[in-house]
Parts: C-alpha cells; structure tokens; sequence
C-alpha cells in the first residue's frame, strides 16, 4: 500500500531536518534559488488565470503545481523548513546554528531566484518596458500596494493582521510538506500536498516567498512601495508568522500528537526519484525536501 504510518512520518520529518541542516551552502543557495523561481512562476501563472477567468479560486486551484514541482525536485522553501529543522533540533540531530544558517542560505537564494524571474518577467509583460497596458502589470501593482501600504496604513493593527494572516499560511504549507510524506507514490504524493496549498492561497493568506516575487515585482512596474515598506509592514513580519505557524502548529503539534508512534532511524518513504548527494547517500524526494 501507499500510505506511510504517522509515526513513520514523524521519523521521516525529523531525518529530513537534519538533512536539510547539514545541506551545503552552495547547495542551500541553488535549491534556494530555484524554489523561488518556481514558485515565482506557479504565482504568475495563478494570477493569469485569475485574470482571464475574473475566479480567484481557478488561480488557487493551479497554484499548487509550483509546490509539488519543488518537492519532487527536492529543492528548497524556507517555509517548509520552518517544520522541519526545529524537530531535528529538540531530537538533537541538529544545531540551532546550523537551524539558523540554512534558512539563512535559503533565504538568500529565495530573493536572488525571485529577483531574477521577476526582472524577466516584467520585461516580458511590458515588452520590453515599452507597454504598460497589460493587465498583469496593474495586477501585480496593486497586490503590491495592497500586500505593504494597506498594513501600513492600520498601524500596530496592521502588523497584527499580517502576522496572523502568516501563521495561518504557514500552518498550512507546511502541512502539505508532510501530507507529502504520507504516501509511497509520486501521484499520492501530488494529490497529498495539493490540497493545504490550495487552501492558504485561495484565502489571500501570507506567504514570505510568494512575497519575496510579488512586492519586489509591483515595484519594479511603478508601485507606490518602498523599501521599508516591503520589509517592515510585510516581509519581516510575514517570516515570523510563517515561521510561527510551522513550527508550533505542524512541527511541535504533531511530534506531541505521535511521538509515542515514533518510529527512530525512520527514513522517508522512497518513491522512484531519489536523489543521490555527493557521498553516496540516497535520500527520498520527501526525505530531504521543503
């Protein structure tokens, strides 16, 4: 059968934290870059169809493909790792230090990937800068403008709001990290994950990655955004919430809920894409992943 027992998950959880923590920093930076990336696609992509169909829920819908390409990539989104690294630290398999410089890393290859998909992006809905006219473009603005100056303009309440708003994304993210370790195949795997993401992005909750596009994009088109406005009213913020909700509600609610089911040594149910790392180890695309 498919399905993988909870306590099974649970030990899968906590081999992929410390998996995630001993990456490499080039490695954090690439995996970290192309999570972005994706994700940044996934995102235009989910607002096309909103677009064209005037149905947010058809844009959450489709959303998800960016999430289940990074995870049976293996690649990386900080956001996952919210869940996942916090475990292997309380089971002593990790260090706070090596926790704190793999998000980090990722963070860092997040923007850079974001960065670059948004340039080419813009210059692709523009025309090469030329035409404004497109209805991506004043899309993109105004999600921009409403995702910072909207807070901004509610003050400490505003902080509040987005910071729940983040928790709430998060919690559900990260459980579509480990609804993918709940089956043995690559189509259960899909199906598994599909629906938490769904859920956050049709409800317009805060994801720090998705804003790391989003934002620096509306900028770059001629939003009404600073940089202190990206930042301090969203960005900061949203990665605490994020990081809130994954490691309070999936990562430590689930290891209180089924650490009597805990299976030690458990490794991550293996499907037939493994990835290999350089010192022979093979590691399953849910063992090592978001």
């Amino acid at each position: 059968m498919d399905y993988v027992k909870p306590g099974e998950v649970l030990g899968s959880m906590i081999e992929t934290g410390k998996n995630k923590a001993n990456l490499s920093i080039l490695q954090l930076l690439v995996k970290g870059f192309l999570g972005g990336a994706i994700l940044a696609f996934a995102t235009t992509l989910a607002f096309t169809a909103t677009q064209q169909t005037s149905l947010g829920i058809v844009g959450a819908v489709i959303f998800p493909v960016g999430f289940v390409m990074i995870v049976l990539l293996g690649l990386e989104l900080v956001t996952g790792s919210f869940a996942l690294i916090p475990l292997a630290v309380m089971e002593r398999q990790a260090s706070p230090g090596r926790m704190l410089s793999s998000f980090g890393w990722v963070i860092l290859g997040h923007l850079i990937g974001c960065a670059v998909y948004a340039v080419l992006y813009g210059l692709t809905i523009t025309k090469m800068g030329t035409d404004l006219s497109q209805p991506l473009v004043q899309m993109l603005i105004q999600t921009s403008e409403a995702k910072t100056l909207a807070y901004k303009q509610m003050g400490g309440s505003g902080l509040a709001l987005v910071t729940i708003k983040a928790v709430l994304c998060n919690w559900m993210v990260t459980l579509g990290v480990v609804m993918a370790m709940t089956s043995k195949s690559t189509a259960g795997k899909i199906a598994a994950m599909w629906l938490p993401i769904l859920i956050f992005f049709a409800q317009g909750f805060e994801h720090a990655v998705v804003n790391m596009f989003v934002i620096p994009a509306g900028m770059m088109l001629g939003a009404d955004v600073s940089m202190a406005d990206w930042w301090l009213w969203n960005q900061i913020p949203v990665l605490i919430g994020n990081f809130l909700g994954g490691v309070v509600f999936t990562g430590l609610m689930l290891y209180v809920a089924q650490k009597g089911s805990l299976r030690r040594g458990a490794k991550a149910p293996v499907t037939g894409a493994e990835m290999a790392e350089p010192d022979g180890r093979a590691l399953s695309v849910a063992g090592e992943r978001l």
